[in-house]
Formats: C-alpha cells, structure tokens, sequence
C-alpha cells in the first residue's frame, strides 16, 4: 500500500511547478507527530523514513519539531490519511495542515522542500545504502534537561491549549508518566487529558509556582520533563544503532562503551570503574532456542540468584539482585529472531536505574538482521565463560553422599552456612534439614524426590588399623564433572586426643574431597570426611579425620532417618568401590 502512493506523488510534483500562489490552500501534508526538540524529532523522522517514502521533518512555532508526510494534493491527503491511519503506520490523531504552519526543513538533512517558493511540491529521493559499520553507531545529541531561558515569557491558556494538540499520544503519555513519576497523578497512563490529569497538571502547576489553570504551557512542559530527566543527567544517554545485532536503542553512553561481540551478545562495558553494563541480546532461533537462552542467562553471574523470573513462549525477563549489582534482562522472539537488552547496575542507584530501564525499552527497535554466530574473537575462549560471560560460581562447593532412598544427603557442616541456596550436582535444590556444629555434619533433603543409583551402608564393624580405605570426593570443588577416588589407609579408630567418634587416615586430601563418604576395603562406609583444620598448628599433609559411621548414625536417627546397616563382606577391588563411590557421591553447592 505504501508504494501505491510514490505514483501519484511524482505526478504530483510534476503538475506542482505550474501551482500558483491562490492555489496554495491545495498544497497540504499530514503531521503525524511533533517533539519539544531536534534530537527527538530526528529519531523518529528516522524511524518513519524506514516505513514511508514521504517522510520531511520541518521546524514548527513554539520550538516544536513536527514530523509530516507529503506534500499532496487535497484530496489525495485525506485518501493517504485514511489508508495510513487504518494500516496503523500512523498515530490515529495524525492530521492534515498547510504549508503556511512550516518552517525551516530539518529532515532529510540537506533539503529545502519549501524554499523560496513555498508552494511548489518536491518529490524527496531515496537515500542511498551505506556501508554497515563495524561497530555500533550513537547519536551525536545526548538527552539532555531542557534549559529554560526565560520563565517570564509563557503562553495563555488558549495558546497553551492549541500547542497542546500538537502533541502526540506518546507525549501525552510522557506528560502523564511525568506527573505520575512527581507524585501528582495516580490513574491510568493512556494519553487523555481528562479530569484527573488536568487536576494533577493544577496541582503540579501550584507545587512549582504557576499559575493553576490545568493546562500546561509549552514551557511548564519543558520543566515538568526537565524535571522528570534530571534523574539521568550525566548518563549521556543516546541512541545507539548496531546494525550488526539489529538493534536501536538508548544506552547511558557517559558510563559504559562498547567492546566487543561475542555472539549472541555486544558487550558495552563500564568505563568509569563500576559495576555497569550493557548486552544487546541478537540471534536466529525458535522457541525452543528462547528456553535454552532463559536457562544459560540464569547460570551467569551477572544475573544473581534474587529476583523475579517470567517467561512465555515468546519472550522472558529475568531479575536478579544481591548485594553489589541489580541485573534486568528483557528478550522476545519474533519472525525468527531473538533480540533483547540486559543492564546490570550497582545496587543502591534504583531510581536511576528503573528510569534507564523505562528509557532503554521504550528507544528498543528491532532492526534487519541478527547478530552473526561467527563473530567475535574465539581466542578468549574458557570452560567457565560463555559468549565472554563468567558463569556464576557456587560461595563454596564440597562433597557428599546420599543415605536413603529419598535422596537425603549427609555432608559437612562447612558446605552449608550463610547459604541463599544449597544445591545437589548444580541443579536440584537442597534444604538444610540438620546443622550439627559439634559433629561437623549437616543433613539436607532434596527440593524434589530422587532415585540415587546407591546409598550408603554403614559398615558393622571398625575396619582394622592399617587395612586400606578410600575417599570419593569433588575434590576440585566441581570442575570435574565425576567424583575422584583418593585411596589411603586407617592409622587410628580415635583422634589425636582420643575422640571417640573420630577415626585417623593417612591420605591427601583436597578441600573439595570434605564431606565425602570414607570406604572400607569391602565397600562399606565407615565415615565422613572432615575439613582438614588450618588453625595455627600445622599437621602432617597426610594426616586427616573422619566423623565416625556411629556419630553419624546417631544423628541420622535423630533426624528421623534410619541408617543402613551392612553385613560383613570380603574385600571388593578398587574397581567395584569406584562404581559404588560414583553412585553415592554428590556435589553439594552454596550459592549467595
């Protein structure tokens, strides 16, 4: 439909050269929009442009830049309204006005439809492709405060009213978020100026020392948004196009930069030394792709374990907030195409950030293309990176086993404290059930009913000093993805100062290893690894204790839980306890 009016507007232009100026009442455009200043007049010109091949941007009264189509004739104006308003390419208060109400052209930049001779209908030319550039494009003009340059000078009502309908319906909803955001106004923000909003403009009007009429003046208006922008003055927010990733948007320019892509995202990182950041989020995909996207997001440490989680088919947002950063991510399929922003900001800022957030989604338009899957620099590749990103690492992670068929786990009391979650193999949520400080140990249940493949069974007897024994832990706290089997022997059934429910081991061990289950020659478990102490005596690297199978037992059942017992049986090979150990032994996580 767009494309059917490029005929008549040539021939338009053809026949206008011999308009005179009694005709001029015939030459009309349609205002579709107009902004308080050049920068946003220019974005949005910009933006209609891609849609429409009439688009100028002219200068109006007031210092209002208004956003027109045409020129054409009468009748043909009213055709292209209709048709326009009804594709919904255009604000349904779009109208139609002269060429008298125009002043000086400022979109495309470099022409001057009107000129010297007002009344004679040029036809604008396509602009001609440039080069996509290799890194992100940001605007000249940052937003800024309106400076006020002289109070005195102000509207009347009836001109304030008149200006007024030059708005569009996104500036008078900007006037309402405004109001809302100044505490004036409580209702809902849908661009009609009835009762309420002229009560809250009043209002707002009295608070900042004008006269109360309930209509804002074109400057009242400029004080009212100065006002409401001065949260994010020094942000130097400004549109930034990526035609790599496909994406517009406004991004705080005076705090972080753009560094590089590693698809499917562009980093722009914080060049003031704090916590700030900036994705834009771009790749092919489905549905299905969305779901990966929302589960890998949520493993990365820049989005902390607090906050809201929301997710459809189509699109997901994720929050996450601790004590250092607050993370926003806001990603939607469409037409094949996954695009989205994250912004992470330093806790403690959440007025600035809500506002940035607010400005970030509003400026957000998808563009042609995704970002290509081959970009970036595979060099800095690393196990615990993703597309450059850390992955969110457990506050501390050791072993245990599990002792029931529930899937109950026994661990050391070190795994478990000041934890916001506790998890099992990274990926099931534990509760802490028990805390025994005394005995080192803690009991955990999962958030969910498990099956373990094994489960521990006590043995009936002591093992005999000197026999061999064995130790399965994670003793590189996760990195592997099996447990390690560490083989040792039992030097003494008591501790250094005759513990009972203590039993000596001559092995190395690692931090990790701590909590795991200590294997008797037959396969049975006799204990629980326990941290290796690191106060100011310094034993031995081989020397190290376990919590015995009785102390364990016995906090088992006071828990509710009952041990299992073993029967004496002959030894296993080394290889038969690796294959018990495996199905015993879990990784066990604490998470801030």
């Amino acid at each position: 439909m767009k494309r059917l009016f490029v005929g008549f507007l040539v021939l338009f232009a053809a026949i206008g050269q011999g308009l005179q100026a009694q005709t001029s009442q015939q030459v009309v455009w349609i205002q579709i929009e107009a902004h308080p200043n050049l920068r946003d007049g220019l974005a949005r010109a910009q933006v209609y442009a891609r849609e429409l091949e009439d688009v100028s941007g002219f200068r109006l009264g007031g210092g209002w830049h208004g956003i027109v189509l045409g020129p054409y004739a009468a009748q043909d104006a009213e055709q292209v309204l209709q048709v326009y308003r009804a594709d919904g390419l255009i604000p349904r208060d779009s109208y139609i006005t002269f060429s008298a109400t125009l002043g000086e052209q400022f979109f495309p930049q470099g022409q001057d439809v009107l000129g010297a001779n007002t009344q004679t209908p040029q036809v604008i030319e396509d602009q001609q492709e440039t080069p996509t550039p290799s890194e992100p494009q940001i605007a000249n003009d940052p937003v800024q405060t309106p400076e006020i340059a002289n109070r005195e000078v102000d509207e009347t009502p009836a001109e304030a009213r008149r200006s007024e309908r030059r708005l569009s319906a996104e500036e008078r909803r900007g006037l309402q978020t405004a109001l809302q955001w100044a505490g004036f106004y409580s209702s809902t923000i849908d661009g009609a100026f009835g009762r309420g909003t002229r009560a809250s403009m009043s209002a707002w009007q009295q608070a900042n020392g004008f006269e109360p009429t309930g209509i804002l003046t074109t400057l009242q208006r400029e004080v009212l948004i100065g006002q409401y922008n001065a949260v994010l003055e020094g942000l130097e927010l400004r549109r930034v196009t990526d035609t790599r990733t496909g994406i517009e948007i406004m991004i705080p320019t005076g705090v972080v930069a753009f560094e590089r892509y590693e698809p499917p995202f562009a980093h722009f990182n914080a060049t003031d030394g704090s916590a700030a950041k900036v994705l834009l989020i771009s790749q092919e995909g489905d549905a299905n792709t969305l779901a990966g996207l929302y589960q890998i997001m949520q493993t990365l440490e820049i989005v902390p374990l607090e906050g809201e989680r929301r997710q459809t088919r189509d699109s997901f947002e994720l929050v996450g907030r601790n004590a250092s950063i607050v993370s926003e991510t806001r990603v939607r399929l469409a037409a094949g195409q996954i695009k989205g922003f994250t912004l992470i900001w330093p806790a403690g800022d959440e007025e600035r950030r809500t506002r940035l957030i607010s400005e970030m989604e509003a400026s957000f338009t998808r563009l042609d293309g995704v970002l290509d899957a081959a970009a970036g620099d595979a060099s800095t590749q690393q196990i615990d990176l993703v597309a450059g990103l850390q992955i969110r690492k457990p506050k501390v992670s050791r072993s245990g086993f599990f002792v029931d068929g529930r899937g109950s786990v026994i661990t050391t009391s070190d795994a478990v404290q000041s934890c916001t979650r506790i998890t099992l193999d990274d990926e099931i949520d534990a509760r802490l059930e028990t805390l025994d400080l005394d005995r080192g140990l803690a009991i955990l249940s999962p958030a969910e009913t498990l099956a373990p493949p094994q489960v521990a069974e006590f043995s009936p007897v002591p093992p005999r000093l000197q026999s061999d024994i064995a130790v399965a832990g994670y003793s590189y706290e996760g990195v592997l993805e099996a447990p390690t089997m560490t083989f040792g022997t039992l030097s003494d059934l008591r501790g250094l100062r005759g513990e009972e429910d203590l039993t000596r081991l001559a092995l190395n061990t690692l931090p990790g290893d701590a909590g795991g289950p200590v294997f008797d020659a037959s396969g049975n478990v006799f204990g629980m690894l326990l941290p290796r102490g690191e106060g100011n005596r310094q034993l031995p690297k081989d020397v190290t204790f376990a919590l015995a199978a009785a102390a364990i037992a016995e906090a088992m059942r006071s828990a509710g839980l009952t041990p299992g017992n073993a029967e004496a049986a002959p030894a296993l090979p080394p290889e038969d306890i690796t294959t018990r150990a495996l199905g015993m032994t879990v990784l066990v996580s604490c998470w801030e």
